[in-house]
C-alpha cells in the first residue's frame, strides 16, 4: 500500500479500530446489528478515510478525507458515550478509548494544518 503504513495517524486509526472490535465483543448479542455495528463502522471509517485521502492526488483532497475521518471520531465518541451510559462499556474502557480518540483527533488536526500550509 505504498507508504500508508508509514503514516502514524493511519496506524493509530487501525489500532483503535482493532481495539474497538475487541471491546465490543463484550456487548450483548442483541446489539450486534445495532450499536455494536455502528461503533465498529465508525471506528473502521477513521483509518479508511485516512487511507483514501492519502491515495488522492492533491493535498486538498487529503484534507477533505482527514476531515471526514475526524468526523468519524466524533461519531465514535458519541456512540461510546451511549454505550457507557447503558452500561455496555466500563468506565475504564471508555476512558482509555476516549483518550486515544482525542490524541488521534489532535494528530489529524496537526496533519491538516501541515497540508494546508504547503500551499
Amino acid at each position: 500500500m505504498m507508504d500508508i503504513e508509514n503514516l502514524e495517524i493511519w496506524r493509530l486509526g487501525v489500532s483503535l479500530a482493532k481495539d474497538v472490535y475487541v471491546i465490543t465483543e463484550k456487548f450483548p448479542r442483541r446489539e450486534v446489528y445495532c450499536l455494536t455495528d455502528q461503533i465498529r463502522r465508525a471506528a473502521v471509517s477513521v483509518p479508511s478515510n485516512i487511507a483514501e485521502g492519502k491515495g488522492r492526488s492533491t493535498a486538498k483532497d487529503f484534507v477533505h478525507f482527514l476531515n471526514t475521518a475526524r468526523g468519524s471520531l466524533y461519531e465514535l465518541t458519541t456512540q461510546l458515550y451511549v454505550a457507557r451510559e447503558i452500561a455496555y462499556l466500563s468506565e475504564e474502557d471508555f476512558s482509555s478509548l476516549h483518550k486515544r480518540i482525542e490524541d488521534l483527533s489532535h494528530k489529524i488536526v496537526a496533519m491538516t494544518k501541515y497540508l494546508r500550509s504547503k500551499k
